[in-house]
C-alpha cells in the first residue's frame, strides 16, 4: 500500500483540525490548552486508510503566532490541502502557508472550502473565485477544489475520493538517499524510554537500528518503531514514524533534530543556497541581515551574505546567498527551507541549500562561486561532484564528504563520481578525489618548490616532504598528502627518498675546494678508526668554522654516500672502521663454542674504551650483527 503524508495549511479558524476529524474520526489537538482555547498550537496528526492510498495527515496550526511551528510540520510533506473557510475566504495565513509550501517545493494539492453549511450558493462560488485567483499560475492551478461541511459530514465522501486519486499520481519517494528523520515531537513514555516523531523523508529505519543524533552526535538503537499508531518492523520514506529510542535520554533531544545512521551525515553551520524572496515581501535580503531559517523541523537564527552584485536579492528576484548559522543544522543538497525577517517575523521568501559546508568567500571570487553553484542548482550529479571537487582545492575531498555535502548512498556516489572521472573532470588520487587542473597545477608548483631549493641549497640531497606539507596541504587529512605525493612520484615528477625529495636529475656538484674539504674529512674518520674524534674536532682538523653550515652539508653527503656511519648522536665512525670490526668479531665466535661476547672482552678485541664500546654495540644489536643476553652479546 502507498503511504503519502497530506499536511493542511490555512488561516487561524478555518476548520483544518474539525476537517482532519470528519475525514479519520481522529483530534488531531491534543494539547489541554488547545482544547481550552479552541485553536490549534502544535502540529497534530492524524492517518486515514483509503485502501490504495494511506494518508498520513499533519495538521498544522493557522494562527500567525504560531507560523514556526506549522513550519515544523509542513516539511517532508507530499500534498497540500488548502483550507479556506467559506465563510471568510482568502485571509491573511492563507496567503502566508500558500507561499510557504511553494517554497517548500510542494508539487500537488487540493482546495477544501470548509464551513459550506453556513453560506449560500453565492458565497461559495465567490470563495472559490478568489481561491483559483490565490491559486492561478502556481501548482494549485486547476488543482480540485471540494466544498465540504466537516458538521454535517457533506463533500467528506468527495473529499476522499479526490485524496485518493491526488495519491495515487504522487511519485514513490527516490532511493537514492541515506536515512533521515527530521523530529518534530519528542517525548518520555513511561516503561519505554524517549521516543520521537517525524515524517520519514528519506530511507528506512527498522527495528534494532543503530541511529546518530545531529547535531549532537549522541548514538541510540531503534527499540521499536510505529506506523499510524501500530507497531512494524520497518518504517519507509514517505511515513509519519514513531520511533522508541534506547540509548539517549529524552532531555537530549530537542525539535529540528535529526536521526540518521552513524556517520554518514554532519552538521554544519554556513551552507551556500540559492534564495527566492517573494513578490509582496516587505524588502529584500541584504548582506550582514539577521534571519530565521526553517529547515526541516528546526528554526535557527542567521547571518546572511548576499553573492550577487549589489549585496540585495530584491522582492520577486533570486540570486545566491550564504547563511551562517548561529547554531548548527544538518542539511545536504536540495533541502529547502523557509526564510523569515527576524522581526517582525514574517515570511519574506525560501531557497534551496547547494553546498551544506559552504566556505567564506573573497569578492573577487563571486563570478567563479556564482558559477559553481549554477552548476549545483542542476540534476547533473555527476557534475555537482566535480563542482564539491574543484572548491576543495589542493586538499581534494573524500567520500566520505560527498555523503554528508549530498546524503546520497554510496551507490549514487560511487556512480557519480565514475561519470565524473569518465569525463576527466575528477581524478581518484587513493581514497581522495580532485580536479585534474589543481593536481596539474600542484605539481608544477611542488616541482618549482623542488627546484628553487635545489638552486639555494646545491648541496643538499632534496626538499624535507614535511615542508611540502606544510607548504601546500596545511589543514589536509594526512592520508591525502601521502596520496597525491605518491601520485605525483608516479608521474615521474620527482624521487623520493625516505624523508626528501628531490628532482630526477639532481645531482650535488662539489667546487674544487669543497672536494678536497670532504675528503679531508672523509680521511680524518677513516684515519681514526674505531677511535672517531667529536664532530667538532673533526670540522677544526678539516679546517671548517664551526659556524659554517657548508661543514654540515658536507658530512650530509659522506653519510648520504655510505662511506660514514651514525652509530650514536654525532659520534660517526667510517664504514671500513665498522665492516673490519664485525670481521673481528666473527672471528672470534668462529674460534669459540661460546659464541657470546661481554663488554670488557668486545673492548679488548676492539681496542676501544667504553666510551665507544656501549654505542658501538648497541649499533650492532639494531644492526643484527649482535643479540643481547643479559650482560652479554650473542654474536650472529
Amino acid at each position: 500500500m502507498k503511504s503519502i503524508i497530506v499536511g493542511t495549511a490555512g488561516h487561524i479558524d478555518h476548520g483544518k483540525t474539525a476537517l482532519v476529524r470528519a475525514l479519520t474520526g481522529i483530534d488531531a489537538d491534543r494539547l489541554p490548552e488547545e482544547k481550552k482555547r479552541g485553536i490549534t498550537i502544535d502540529i497534530g496528526f492524524a492517518d486515514l486508510d483509503l485502501g490504495e492510498v494511506r494518508i498520513g495527515f499533519v495538521d498544522v496550526p493557522g494562527h500567525e503566532r504560531f507560523v514556526k511551528n506549522m513550519l515544523a510540520g509542513a516539511h517532508g510533506i507530499d500534498v497540500v490541502a488548502l483550507v479556506i473557510a467559506a465563510d471568510e475566504s482568502v485571509m491573511p495565513q492563507t496567503r502566508e502557508h500558500f507561499d510557504i509550501c511553494r517554497l517548500l517545493g510542494v508539487e500537488k494539492g487540493i482546495i477544501v472550502l470548509t464551513k459550506k453549511d453556513l453560506v449560500d450558493d453565492e458565497l461559495l462560488q465567490l470563495a472559490q473565485a478568489e481561491a483559483e485567483d490565490l491559486v492561478k499560475g502556481s501548482f494549485l492551478d486547476g488543482a480540485p477544489i471540494v466544498a465540504i461541511s466537516s458538521r454535517t459530514g457533506e463533500g467528506i465522501d468527495q473529499l476522499k475520493n479526490a485524496l485518493r486519486e491526488i495519491g495515487s499520481r504522487v511519485p514513490p519517494r527516490s532511493n537514492d538517499f541515506v536515512t533521515r528523520l527530521p523530529i518534530d515531537r519528542s517525548f518520555t513514555m513511561k516503561g519505554f524510554g524517549a521516543v520521537v516523531t517525524g515524517t520519514l523523508v528519506a530511507g528506512e529505519i527498522d527495528e534494532g537500528d543503530e541511529l546518530e543524533l545531529l547535531p549532537s552526535g549522541k548514538i541510540g538503537r531503534v527499540r521499536g518503531v510505529q506506523v499510524h499508531g501500530s507497531a512494524v518492523k520497518t518504517a519507509a520514506a514517505g511515513q509519519r514514524t514513531a520511533i522508541n529510542l534506547g540509548g539517549i535520554d529524552s532531555g537530549a533531544i530537542e525539535r529540528g533534530m535529526v536521526l540518521a545512521p552513524v556517520g554518514k551525515l554532519r552538521p554544519t553551520q554556513i551552507v551556500d543556497a540559492s534564495v527566492r524572496i517573494l513578490d509582496d515581501a516587505p524588502r529584500g535580503l541584504r548582506s550582514r541581515q539577521r534571519v530565521r531559517i526553517h529547515v526541516g523541523a528546526a528554526e535557527v537564527l542567521a547571518r546572511v551574505r548576499v553573492l550577487e552584485e549589489g549585496g540585495e536579492i530584491k522582492p520577486g528576484q533570486r540570486g545566491f546567498a550564504q547563511l551562517r548559522f548561529e547554531s548548527p543544522i544538518v542539511g545536504v543538497l536540495g533541502d529547502r527551507f523557509v526564510v523569515r525577517a527576524y522581526s517582525p517575523q514574517v515570511t519574506i521568501g525560501g531557497g534551496v541549500i547547494l553546498d551544506a559546508f559552504a566556505a567564506k568567500h573573497r569578492a573577487r571570487d563571486l563570478p567563479i562561486t556564482r558559477a559553481g553553484l549554477d552548476s549545483l542548482s542542476g540534476n547533473d550529479r555527476s557534475r555537482q561532484i566535480a563542482v564539491f571537487v574543484a572548491g576543495a582545492g589542493a586538499h581534494g575531498i573524500s567520500r566520505t564528504d560527498l555523503a554528508a555535502r549530498t546524503g546520497w548512498r554510496g551507490e549514487i556516489i560511487e556512480q557519480a563520481i565514475g561519470e565524473s572521472i569518465a569525463s576527466h573532470a575528477v581524478m581518484s588520487v587513493g581514497e581522495t578525489l580532485i580536479a585534474p587542473d589543481l593536481f596539474e597545477e600542484l605539481k608544477t608548483k611542488i616541482v618549482e618548490a623542488i627546484a628553487a631549493h635545489h638552486q639555494r641549497e646545491p648541496l643538499s640531497r632534496g626538499l624535507p616532504k614535511e615542508i611540502i606539507r606544510e607548504r601546500f596541504f596545511a589543514g589536509a587529512p594526512p592520508e591525502t598528502f601521502r596520496a597525491v605525493m605518491t601520485k605525483l612520484e608516479e608521474t615521474g615528477a620527482f624521487v623520493s627518498e625516505k624523508e626528501i625529495v628531490r628532482l630526477r636529475d639532481h645531482t650535488r656538484k662539489l667546487s674544487d675546494e669543497d672536494a678536497r674539504t670532504r675528503d679531508a674529512l672523509e680521511k680524518i674518520y677513516h684515519e681514526a678508526g674505531t677511535a672517531p674524534p667529536a664532530l667538532a674536532d673533526a670540522f677544526a682538523s678539516a679546517g671548517i668554522k664551526a659556524s659554517d653550515q657548508r661543514g654540515r652539508k658536507l658530512l650530509q653527503m659522506i653519510l648520504d654516500s655510505g662511506a660514514l656511519v651514525k652509530v650514536h648522536g654525532d659520534m660517526l665512525f667510517h664504514r671500513d672502521a665498522l665492516d673490519e670490526l664485525i670481521k673481528k668479531l666473527r672471528a672470534h665466535a668462529d674460534s669459540r663454542t661460546d659464541r657470546t661476547i661481554d663488554v670488557s672482552a668486545f673492548k679488548e678485541l676492539a681496542g676501544i674504551s667504553r666510551k665507544y664500546a656501549i654505542p658501538l654495540l648497541e649499533h650492532l644489536d639494531r644492526a643484527r650483527v649482535t643479540q643481547r643476553e643479559g650482560d652479554k652479546r650473542r654474536i650472529l
